[in-house]
């Protein structure tokens, strides 16, 4: 008799640490639903879609990371994580990394997003910037060389430029490096560089002498701390200031550019993934204006809706950093 109620004990004992064992996996599992990484200029609105999707959708979760464009498509094509946010169309060679590791993906436009310059609120001396004074600035023979303001013009003070900018992870850096030195990636390196765009803002705003370059949003929501500056790219027009206008217009070039997710077409078949990305899609249009970007036309959403239903795979961008100027819904209609 002893011997049974010890094993019956056991058993119990067994069963007890299954059963809670099973609770903490799914559990574990609810946490963990949908998982999201990459760009920290996306990372507001997928934040904003996340919180809103789970007001009505109390049994699924997502958790997002923020390791930078970059980052977040080495874990994307790893099958780490099932959404990538990204501030730029995906590489050849990221391409290639998820062809290897057999991962197919959905490319979707979300929203509109201008790169804010910005200075410090003491900062007198400058309202705008040239393109060809920020390339002056930023490109890579700069480093070591162009330290102080006046090396820029001379009418400006004779004191350091405290630089402060995105990581070579970002997608900011990768499209900024482009559109005014010429080139992905040409960058001096002699910069503070961060992938938490906070950070800028704080360097910037710690130092009258500092320049800096982010995500629009970042700058809204800090705009009481930073001075905004206008770029003018030789057309005419003069200094343009990016807001959600000057952007929509298409008046803030060159440093205005769509933004994305990536869905993993296998993770797109799971019901709670695929319920998400149809919501993001939805409610994308209020929720980017409310974080500080500008939406897309509701045709264009239209089109990703499409393009997510239809399982289309892979990307609208074929000419390397050519097609990057083009309306984002004349590539996605060429693509369909």
């Amino acid at each position: 008799m002893i011997k049974f109620c010890l094993n019956k004990t056991i058993l119990l004992m067994m069963s007890s640490a299954i059963i809670a064992t099973n609770i903490i996996g799914i559990e574990k599992a609810f946490a963990e639903t949908i998982k999201m990484d990459g760009s920290s200029t996306v990372y507001p609105i997928s934040e904003a879609v996340a919180e809103e999707f789970g007001k009505v959708n109390h049994k699924d979760h997502v958790t997002i990371g923020v390791s930078g464009t970059g980052g977040g498509f080495k874990k994307f094509c790893n099958d780490e994580i099932d959404i990538n946010d990204a501030s730029r169309p995906i590489k050849g060679k990221e391409i290639a990394l998820c062809k290897a590791k057999g991962i197919a993906f959905i490319e979707l436009p979300v929203a509109y997003d201008g790169l804010a310059v910005v200075a410090n609120p003491k900062n007198d001396w400058i309202n705008s910037l040239t393109v060809a004074e920020l390339k002056t600035i930023w490109e890579p023979i700069a480093k070591g060389k162009i330290m102080r303001w006046n090396q820029v013009n001379p009418a400006w003070p004779n004191k350091e430029i405290k630089l402060y900018g995105p990581g070579t992870d970002s997608g900011t850096f990768d499209y900024f490096t482009q559109v005014i030195n010429g080139k992905e990636g040409a960058s001096r390196s002699d910069y503070t560089a961060s992938e938490d765009d906070n950070m800028l803002v704080h360097g910037v705003t710690s130092d009258p002498y500092a320049l800096g370059y982010f995500g629009l949003a970042y700058y809204a929501e800090n705009k009481d701390k930073l001075k905004l500056i206008g770029v003018d790219n030789g057309d005419g027009r003069g200094a343009i200031l990016p807001s959600q206008e000057t952007v929509n217009q298409g008046t803030y070039r060159p440093l205005s550019r769509p933004i994305f997710i990536y869905i993993n077409k296998k993770s797109a078949e799971r019901p709670e993934v695929k319920q998400f990305v149809h919501y993001y899609l939805e409610q994308a249009a209020i929720l980017t204006s409310e974080v500080g970007y500008v939406p897309l036309p509701k045709s264009t959403y239209n089109l990703a809706l499409s393009r997510f239903k239809n399982n289309t795979t892979g990307t609208v961008f074929t000419k390397k950093g050519k097609d990057l100027g083009l309306s984002i819904e004349k590539l996605m209609t060429a693509g369909q």
